[in-house]
């Protein structure tokens, strides 16, 4: 049981930023950082994204949570092939609840990214998820996942996985795996628990070929639900 407190091209003369349609102004452009090789594919370009304004309220940071990861000062390095862009804007979504507390699954594909009402999309509490339909199987080199971020809570079982088959019965990759009890029934995870932030959390699709990704969570240190901000998939089109 876990607690229940409570595209990207970068040439050398050449720079996209993606953008989002961000209902305040003040949102931040960056790369992925500077200075060193990175992570990522060697050799590749680093990834951009518009981040949202930090905004924390509330509660301190989550304690007692075994292997915690420490909330990041700024956005990682990460290289990713060149001609790499964002597949999942506008794209599809699914969910796990039939009745949505708020929000509507399209949320997490508008490219908004700011942790006030209006842009979070949340679900019931328990083990749920959120999928993208990307249209089409390609390969996925990086996903950057933001819940909500206007706290600074943890929210746990956070398992990201990929598949061709849109039920997850088959051909299902995992990409990252936090459930470090398996209270998910999924697999027990390595990864390490995060506290929420503005620059999301970003994960190694490691060039993975899917249609379909499938992000799960089970509630957070705050509460019982689940919320769902943003979800970016970056590849390469095929």
């Amino acid at each position: 049981m876990k607690p229940t407190i409570p595209f990207l091209v970068l040439g050398a003369a050449s720079l996209f930023a993606l953008s989002s349609c961000n209902k305040e102004s003040s949102s931040e452009t960056t790369t992925s950082g500077s200075g060193g090789p990175g992570i990522g594919t060697p050799g590749g370009v680093e990834l951009v994204t518009e981040l949202p304004k930090e905004v924390i309220e509330g509660s301190p940071a989550p304690k007692n949570i075994p292997n915690l990861a420490p909330k990041p000062k700024k956005f990682p390095t990460f290289l990713v092939p060149e001609g790499t862009v964002l597949l999942s804007k506008g794209k599809k979504v699914t969910c796990s609840d039939d009745y949505p507390i708020m929000g509507s699954p399209e949320l997490v594909t508008d490219g908004e990214k700011e942790a006030g009402e209006g842009y979070f999309f949340e679900i019931l509490d328990g083990l749920q998820w959120v999928q993208i339909d990307l249209e089409k199987s390609q390969p996925i080199h990086a996903l950057l996942l933001w819940h909500f971020h206007g706290q600074p809570r943890v929210y746990h079982d956070v398992i990201v996985q990929v598949s061709d088959d849109p039920e997850f019965k088959t051909g299902v990759t995992t990409l990252f795996n936090n459930d470090y009890d398996n209270s998910s029934k999924l697999g027990k995870g390595t990864d390490r628990p995060y506290i929420e932030s503005h620059f999301g959390h970003l994960i190694n699709g490691k060039g993975t070929k899917a249609r379909y990704v499938r992000c799960h969570s089970n509630g957070n240190t705050s509460n019982g639900e689940n919320h769902y901000i943003e979800v970016e998939v970056y590849g390469t089109p095929e």
